[in-house]
């Protein structure tokens, strides 16, 4: 009997790298979350992004709350691209924006769900850094 060197053989190299397979994964979601989440501090369809922010935010920064969330928008955009263009780095900064987000909400004194959720992410993000090459493929 004949046996075959392709039916031990992985269909694709993507198939035999999981870990690839994970870096793929995170690197998409966390270009595309914060792009769209970002665009959508302009328009406000999936919400009032105003009531996720504490007042000590804008007691403490001089701004409106719908101009300080444009702010936020403005930075999710760049820090979606940047995860796309440099994702090493990229994963650090929404990680850290993260973080931001959670203290905001913990000061806030409420949405603790939504805080959970966002830990989830920042684990997530975390673990992008560490899938990430030293250079972005």
């Amino acid at each position: 009997m004949k046996s075959s060197a392709v039916i031990g053989t992985p269909a694709s190299p993507l198939a035999a790298a999981p870990q690839r397979q994970a870096f793929l994964l995170l690197r998409t979601v966390f270009t595309v979350a914060p792009v769209v989440f970002g665009l959508d501090k302009f328009t406000n369809l999936l919400t009032d992004w105003t009531m996720y922010l504490a007042p000590a935010v804008t007691a403490v920064v001089p701004l409106p709350a719908q101009t300080f969330m444009y702010v936020v928008g403005v930075v999710e955009i760049v820090a979606g691209v940047t995860v796309a263009v440099r994702p090493r780095f990229g994963s650090l900064l929404v990680a850290a924006w993260l973080l931001g987000i959670i203290l905001n909400l913990l000061i806030l004194g409420s949405f603790f769900d939504v805080a959970l959720r966002d830990f989830g992410l920042l684990v997530g993000a975390l673990a992008l850094n560490r899938l990430s090459p030293a250079k972005a493929r």
